[in-house]
Protein backbone atom coordinates (compact mmCIF):
# COMPACT_ATOMS: atom_id res chain seq x y z
CA UNK A 1 0.00 0.00 0.00
CA UNK A 2 1.17 3.68 -0.06
CA UNK A 3 2.20 5.54 2.12
CA UNK A 4 -0.12 7.56 4.03
CA UNK A 5 0.40 11.33 5.14
CA UNK A 6 3.06 11.79 7.84
CA UNK A 7 2.25 12.48 11.39
CA UNK A 8 4.06 14.84 13.37
CA UNK A 9 4.91 13.34 16.74
CA UNK A 10 3.93 16.60 18.43
CA UNK A 11 1.45 18.75 17.61
CA UNK A 12 3.71 21.93 18.13
CA UNK A 13 7.33 21.86 18.41
CA UNK A 14 9.12 18.88 19.43
CA UNK A 15 10.64 19.31 23.39
CA UNK A 16 14.51 20.36 22.01
CA UNK A 17 13.12 21.45 18.60
CA UNK A 18 16.12 23.76 17.25
CA UNK A 19 14.09 24.78 14.27
CA UNK A 20 11.55 23.92 12.38
CA UNK A 21 13.14 22.28 9.36
CA UNK A 22 12.29 18.82 8.55
CA UNK A 23 15.56 17.66 10.43
CA UNK A 24 13.92 19.21 13.71
CA UNK A 25 10.27 18.03 13.46
CA UNK A 26 10.11 13.90 13.81
CA UNK A 27 7.20 12.03 12.09
CA UNK A 28 5.89 8.39 11.55
CA UNK A 29 5.18 7.76 7.57
CA UNK A 30 2.14 4.99 8.13
CA UNK A 31 2.26 2.08 5.75
CA UNK A 32 -0.61 0.20 6.59
CA UNK A 33 -1.51 -3.06 5.45
CA UNK A 34 -4.15 -4.40 2.63
CA UNK A 35 -6.45 -6.59 5.08
CA UNK A 36 -9.82 -6.27 6.43
CA UNK A 37 -9.04 -8.15 9.73
CA UNK A 38 -9.14 -6.07 12.14
CA UNK A 39 -6.66 -5.93 15.49
CA UNK A 40 -3.41 -6.52 13.67
CA UNK A 41 0.18 -6.47 14.40
CA UNK A 42 2.36 -2.97 14.04
CA UNK A 43 5.72 -2.17 13.65
CA UNK A 44 7.88 1.07 14.20
CA UNK A 45 10.85 0.94 11.82
CA UNK A 46 13.84 2.69 12.82
CA UNK A 47 16.14 3.20 10.14
CA UNK A 48 19.87 3.46 10.19
CA UNK A 49 22.25 5.92 9.52
CA UNK A 50 24.80 6.25 12.56
CA UNK A 51 22.87 8.85 14.56
CA UNK A 52 23.92 10.70 11.26
CA UNK A 53 21.69 10.62 8.92
CA UNK A 54 18.44 7.88 7.52
CA UNK A 55 18.44 5.51 5.16
CA UNK A 56 14.79 6.11 4.68
CA UNK A 57 14.33 3.99 1.23
CA UNK A 58 16.42 0.32 2.29
CA UNK A 59 15.80 0.39 5.55
CA UNK A 60 12.46 2.67 5.73
CA UNK A 61 10.09 2.35 3.08
CA UNK A 62 11.08 -0.87 1.89
CA UNK A 63 10.84 -2.86 5.13
CA UNK A 64 7.39 -1.54 5.69
CA UNK A 65 6.28 -2.98 2.53
CA UNK A 66 7.89 -6.25 3.16
CA UNK A 67 5.73 -5.79 6.47
CA UNK A 68 2.43 -5.18 4.69
CA UNK A 69 3.15 -7.89 2.65
CA UNK A 70 3.00 -10.08 6.12
CA UNK A 71 -0.13 -8.47 6.73
CA UNK A 72 1.47 -5.86 9.33
CA UNK A 73 0.79 -2.46 9.35
CA UNK A 74 4.18 -0.50 9.33
CA UNK A 75 5.24 3.16 10.35
CA UNK A 76 8.21 4.18 9.60
CA UNK A 77 10.44 6.98 11.92
CA UNK A 78 12.01 10.22 10.82
CA UNK A 79 14.25 10.35 14.46
CA UNK A 80 16.44 13.47 14.99
CA UNK A 81 20.60 12.93 14.35
CA UNK A 82 23.38 13.87 15.59
CA UNK A 83 25.67 16.31 15.66
CA UNK A 84 22.34 18.46 15.78
CA UNK A 85 20.68 16.50 18.42
CA UNK A 86 22.21 13.91 20.96
CA UNK A 87 21.28 11.93 23.58
CA UNK A 88 18.21 11.37 24.83
CA UNK A 89 16.43 13.20 21.95
CA UNK A 90 16.65 10.47 19.70
CA UNK A 91 15.14 7.87 22.36
CA UNK A 92 12.43 10.34 23.25
CA UNK A 93 11.75 10.35 19.40
CA UNK A 94 11.06 6.44 19.42
CA UNK A 95 9.50 6.26 22.61
CA UNK A 96 6.87 9.02 21.37
CA UNK A 97 6.76 7.40 18.35
CA UNK A 98 5.24 4.08 20.03
CA UNK A 99 2.79 6.16 22.76
CA UNK A 100 1.70 8.25 19.18
CA UNK A 101 0.80 4.92 17.77
CA UNK A 102 -0.71 2.90 20.91
CA UNK A 103 -3.13 6.64 21.64
CA UNK A 104 -4.26 5.84 17.90
CA UNK A 105 -4.65 2.29 17.77
CA UNK A 106 -8.10 2.08 16.88
CA UNK A 107 -7.72 4.51 13.52
CA UNK A 108 -5.22 2.18 12.59
CA UNK A 109 -6.87 -0.99 13.08
CA UNK A 110 -4.07 -2.66 15.12
CA UNK A 111 -3.87 -4.16 18.48
CA UNK A 112 -2.15 -1.54 21.44
CA UNK A 113 -1.05 -5.02 22.61
CA UNK A 114 1.19 -6.34 19.33
CA UNK A 115 2.88 -3.02 18.55
CA UNK A 116 6.71 -3.83 18.19
CA UNK A 117 9.88 -1.79 17.31
CA UNK A 118 12.49 -2.72 14.60
CA UNK A 119 15.66 -1.12 14.00
CA UNK A 120 18.38 -1.34 11.48
CA UNK A 121 22.17 -0.47 12.16
CA UNK A 122 22.20 3.14 14.84
CA UNK A 123 18.29 2.52 14.28
CA UNK A 124 18.71 -0.59 16.08
CA UNK A 125 20.50 0.95 19.11
CA UNK A 126 18.05 3.28 19.27
CA UNK A 127 15.06 -0.09 19.20
CA UNK A 128 17.69 -1.91 21.89
CA UNK A 129 17.66 1.28 24.06
CA UNK A 130 13.75 1.75 23.96
CA UNK A 131 13.12 -1.98 24.90
CA UNK A 132 15.90 -2.01 27.73
CA UNK A 133 15.20 1.08 29.70
CA UNK A 134 11.43 1.03 30.36
CA UNK A 135 8.94 3.64 29.94
CA UNK A 136 5.52 2.26 30.69
CA UNK A 137 4.06 6.39 30.12
CA UNK A 138 3.29 8.13 33.09
CA UNK A 139 -0.58 8.15 34.18
CA UNK A 140 -1.09 11.52 35.43
CA UNK A 141 0.46 13.18 32.50
CA UNK A 142 -1.70 15.96 30.79
CA UNK A 143 -0.93 15.15 27.54
CA UNK A 144 -3.02 12.03 26.88
CA UNK A 145 -0.62 10.76 24.36
CA UNK A 146 2.18 10.70 27.05
CA UNK A 147 0.18 8.93 29.59
CA UNK A 148 0.76 5.61 26.80
CA UNK A 149 3.04 2.93 27.35
CA UNK A 150 6.22 3.25 25.66
CA UNK A 151 7.33 -0.43 25.43
CA UNK A 152 7.12 -2.22 22.63
CA UNK A 153 5.72 -5.87 22.54
CA UNK A 154 8.49 -7.12 20.87
CA UNK A 155 11.90 -6.09 19.23
CA UNK A 156 13.55 -6.56 16.14
CA UNK A 157 17.33 -6.00 15.45
CA UNK A 158 18.72 -6.03 12.01
CA UNK A 159 23.06 -5.73 12.27
CA UNK A 160 22.39 -3.40 15.08
CA UNK A 161 24.71 -1.21 17.54
CA UNK A 162 24.39 -2.39 20.85
CA UNK A 163 27.38 -1.53 22.60
CA UNK A 164 29.32 1.81 22.79
CA UNK A 165 31.36 0.44 25.66
CA UNK A 166 33.29 -2.67 24.00
CA UNK A 167 36.07 -3.02 21.62
CA UNK A 168 33.36 -3.76 19.16
CA UNK A 169 31.41 -0.79 19.32
CA UNK A 170 30.67 1.77 16.05
CA UNK A 171 32.49 5.00 16.98
CA UNK A 172 30.95 6.70 14.43
CA UNK A 173 27.22 6.00 15.89
CA UNK A 174 28.99 6.90 19.49
CA UNK A 175 30.56 10.48 18.43
CA UNK A 176 27.24 11.09 16.71
CA UNK A 177 24.70 10.37 19.42
CA UNK A 178 26.94 11.67 22.09
CA UNK A 179 28.38 14.73 23.12
CA UNK A 180 32.22 14.92 23.71
CA UNK A 181 31.29 15.88 27.49
CA UNK A 182 28.61 12.66 27.29
CA UNK A 183 31.36 10.49 26.47
CA UNK A 184 32.09 9.10 30.13
CA UNK A 185 31.59 5.53 31.71
CA UNK A 186 28.14 5.89 33.70
CA UNK A 187 26.42 7.11 30.52
CA UNK A 188 28.79 4.78 28.18
CA UNK A 189 27.44 1.68 30.34
CA UNK A 190 23.94 2.82 30.33
CA UNK A 191 23.53 2.66 26.59
CA UNK A 192 25.75 -0.09 26.04
CA UNK A 193 22.54 -2.14 25.74
CA UNK A 194 23.73 -5.68 26.43
CA UNK A 195 24.27 -4.58 29.96
CA UNK A 196 20.78 -3.44 30.43
CA UNK A 197 18.73 -6.44 29.72
CA UNK A 198 16.66 -7.45 32.12
CA UNK A 199 12.86 -9.67 31.99
CA UNK A 200 10.77 -6.71 31.19
CA UNK A 201 13.05 -6.87 27.75
CA UNK A 202 10.34 -7.45 25.03
CA UNK A 203 10.93 -10.62 23.34
CA UNK A 204 13.63 -9.85 20.29
CA UNK A 205 14.75 -11.53 16.41
CA UNK A 206 18.25 -10.62 15.51
CA UNK A 207 19.64 -10.84 12.37
CA UNK A 208 23.85 -10.07 11.37
CA UNK A 209 26.50 -11.35 9.02
CA UNK A 210 29.81 -12.64 9.98
CA UNK A 211 31.39 -11.04 7.20
CA UNK A 212 30.05 -7.23 8.77
CA UNK A 213 32.99 -5.24 9.55
CA UNK A 214 31.00 -2.20 10.15
CA UNK A 215 29.21 -3.51 13.49
CA UNK A 216 30.75 -6.69 14.45
CA UNK A 217 28.13 -9.30 15.25
CA UNK A 218 29.29 -9.76 18.54
CA UNK A 219 26.99 -6.71 19.02
CA UNK A 220 23.85 -9.11 18.41
CA UNK A 221 26.08 -12.12 20.16
CA UNK A 222 26.07 -9.84 23.26
CA UNK A 223 22.49 -9.18 23.11
CA UNK A 224 20.98 -12.66 22.68
CA UNK A 225 22.97 -13.77 25.26
CA UNK A 226 21.99 -11.25 27.87
CA UNK A 227 18.38 -11.84 26.43
CA UNK A 228 18.83 -15.79 27.22
CA UNK A 229 20.27 -14.80 30.72
CA UNK A 230 17.09 -12.88 31.43
CA UNK A 231 15.02 -16.17 30.04
CA UNK A 232 13.81 -13.22 27.23
CA UNK A 233 12.39 -15.17 24.57
CA UNK A 234 15.04 -14.66 21.60
CA UNK A 235 16.37 -15.69 18.05
CA UNK A 236 18.91 -14.83 16.45
CA UNK A 237 20.65 -15.69 12.96
CA UNK A 238 23.37 -14.65 11.78
CA UNK A 239 24.51 -15.56 7.89
CA UNK A 240 28.22 -15.84 7.06
CA UNK A 241 28.00 -13.63 3.92
CA UNK A 242 27.30 -9.98 3.34
CA UNK A 243 28.49 -6.34 4.36
CA UNK A 244 27.10 -4.11 7.11
CA UNK A 245 24.09 -2.22 5.76
CA UNK A 246 22.24 -4.82 3.48
CA UNK A 247 18.89 -4.36 4.51
CA UNK A 248 16.40 -6.75 3.24
CA UNK A 249 19.58 -8.77 1.72
CA UNK A 250 19.28 -7.38 -1.85
CA UNK A 251 20.00 -9.72 -4.59
CA UNK A 252 22.34 -12.50 -2.51
CA UNK A 253 20.79 -15.68 -2.76
CA UNK A 254 21.38 -16.46 0.62
CA UNK A 255 20.91 -13.06 2.21
CA UNK A 256 17.53 -12.45 0.67
CA UNK A 257 16.07 -15.35 2.88
CA UNK A 258 16.43 -13.63 6.94
CA UNK A 259 12.74 -12.08 5.93
CA UNK A 260 11.49 -15.29 5.83
CA UNK A 261 13.43 -16.57 9.01
CA UNK A 262 11.57 -13.30 10.59
CA UNK A 263 8.08 -14.05 8.79
CA UNK A 264 8.45 -17.13 10.65
CA UNK A 265 9.23 -15.79 13.74
CA UNK A 266 6.56 -13.44 13.73
CA UNK A 267 4.00 -16.55 12.77
CA UNK A 268 5.77 -18.64 16.00
CA UNK A 269 4.62 -15.86 18.11
CA UNK A 270 1.41 -15.64 16.39
CA UNK A 271 1.62 -11.87 15.39
CA UNK A 272 0.46 -12.82 12.05
CA UNK A 273 -2.71 -13.51 12.85
CA UNK A 274 -5.49 -11.09 14.05
CA UNK A 275 -5.43 -10.56 17.51
CA UNK A 276 -8.45 -11.55 19.68
CA UNK A 277 -11.09 -8.68 19.84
Amino acid sequence: MPPRPAIDLWPHAAPGALGTAPEDVPQITPYVADRVDPLRSAVVVCPGGGYRNLSMEKEGSKVAEFLNGLGVTAFVLRYRLGPRYRHPIPLGDARRALRVLRSRAAEFGVAKDRIGLMGFSAGGHLTATVATHIDRGDATAADMVDRESARPDFAILAYPVITLAESWLHRGSRSMLLAPDQQHPDILNDLSNERQVTAETPPTFLFHTDADTGVPAENSVAFYLALRKAKVPAELHIYEPGPHGVGLGGTDPALVTWPDRLAGWLRTRKLLTAAPA
